[in-house]
């Protein structure tokens, strides 16, 4: 009798992961909407030049295409395993907003000037975000690219797409550098910023799903 007694819960996980998801896709908007404004607001900004101690060793190449190449490969193959992970993958969406709000912190706390002898790089999709539709140079502190294939590295389930994407992410740091596009300190801050926004959208879930994050 105590079994037939016990309350059967109204919503299943389903339901309150697609509740998390739709907050998320919400969240989004206003975020995505703020950026034009935001890159507006910070090229107009000086900017500081921090202590570099490998860019005028490396000369300046134009790797642009392998870079994307690889880089939304990558994206595309890891959001095809995420959709079989209903949960990591909202976890997932959640942290890269978190990243998006950490990058436009610190990009306006340490606003950075280009480095030397920087290569344009014209990236297919974030540049519809800058001002005018053109490659932008002060999105530095840190690297969104890196932090990106970090952060996605964090939310695949364990396995060799896991090592295969945290070698990518060496891989494109040594890219972005090649060409001159960030400072050393934007790339090896990456991967600690993709860790905070990672743990953060653990805690978004936790409150989505009303239990205590993992």
């Amino acid at each position: 009798m105590a079994a037939m007694n016990t309350p059967v819960p109204e919503h299943g996980p389903w339901r309150a992961q697609l509740r998390c998801l739709l907050f998320t896709l919400v969240a989004a908007i206003p975020i995505i909407l703020a950026l034009p404004h935001f890159f507006r607001w910070l090229g107009a900004r000086p900017g500081m030049i921090p202590p570099e101690p490998l860019l005028e060793h490396l000369p300046a190449r134009d790797v642009s295409l392998p870079l994307f190449a690889l880089l939304y490969a990558l994206i595309v193959l890891a959001l095809l395993v995420l959709v079989r992970h209903p949960e990591r993958l909202v976890r997932g969406l959640q942290a890269y907003l978190l990243l998006l709000l950490l990058r436009m912190a610190t990009m306006a706390l340490v606003t950075l000037e280009p480095p030397p002898g920087l290569v344009p790089l014209h990236d297919p999709v974030i540049q519809h975000f800058y001002p005018g539709n053109e490659p932008f140079t002060k999105d530095l502190f840190f690297s969104g690219h890196v932090a990106t294939l970090c952060l996605l590295a964090f939310a695949v389930p364990r396995s060799r797409l896991r090592g295969l994407l945290w070698g990518c992410a060496v891989l494109v740091a040594a890219a972005v550098l090649v060409q001159h596009i960030h400072w050393t300190i934007d790339v090896l801050a990456a991967p600690l910023f993709a860790w905070i926004a990672w743990r953060g959208g653990g805690l978004m879930m936790g409150l989505c799903l009303r239990r205590r994050p993992v």
